[in-house]
C-alpha cells in the first residue's frame, strides 16, 4: 500500500469516480491496509468537522445520513446506525464506535468520505490541500 493510492482514492472519491474507487480500494486492499486506517480515518474526520459544526445535534447527523442513503437505489442497504455512529465520533463521541465491526466501518468511512467531498466540490488545488492536510494528520499517529 502506498500513500500515493491513497491520495489517489481520496481524490476519486471526490471526484465521484466510483471504478477508480472501487480499483483503489482493492488495490489497497491486497496491501492489507496498513497505514492506510490512519489517512483514510483522517481524511473523515476531516471531512466530517468541516460538514458539521460544533453544534450538530444527534438529529443532525441522522438526517445528513437519511438524505445521503436516499440518493441511492440500494441505498437502505447503507449501515445507517453505523454511519451515524461514525460521524457522531469524529465529532466527539469516540465510545459510539466501539462495537462496529472494522470492515464495516471503513467501507461506511469510504463512503461518507466520498458523500462529503462531493457536497464541498473542491477545486483541484483545495483537493490537493485537503489530501496534504489528510496525509499530516495521519502522519502523526504512524
Amino acid at each position: 500500500m502506498t500513500v500515493q493510492a491513497l491520495s489517489d482514492l481520496i481524490r476519486a472519491l471526490a471526484r465521484a469516480d466510483w471504478d477508480a474507487a472501487e480499483a483503489l480500494v482493492a488495490e489497497i486492499g491486497r496491501g492489507g491496509w496498513v497505514g492506510g486506517l490512519q489517512v483514510i480515518g483522517a481524511a473523515f474526520t476531516l471531512a466530517v468537522h468541516r460538514h458539521f459544526s460544533t453544534e450538530a445535534t444527534p438529529s443532525d447527523v441522522a438526517a445528513w445520513v437519511s438524505v445521503t442513503r436516499a440518493r441511492y437505489p440500494d441505498g437502505d442497504t447503507l449501515p445507517a446506525l453505523e454511519m451515524e455512529g461514525l460521524i457522531r465520533a469524529a465529532l466527539g463521541e469516540p465510545e459510539l464506535i466501539d462495537n462496529i465491526p472494522a470492515e464495516t466501518m471503513l467501507a461506511a468511512e469510504v463512503f461518507v468520505l466520498g458523500q462529503l467531498l462531493l457536497e464541498r466540490r473542491l477545486t483541484p488545488a483545495e483537493l490537493d490541500e485537503f489530501v496534504a492536510e489528510a496525509k499530516e494528520v495521519a502522519a502523526e499517529y504512524m
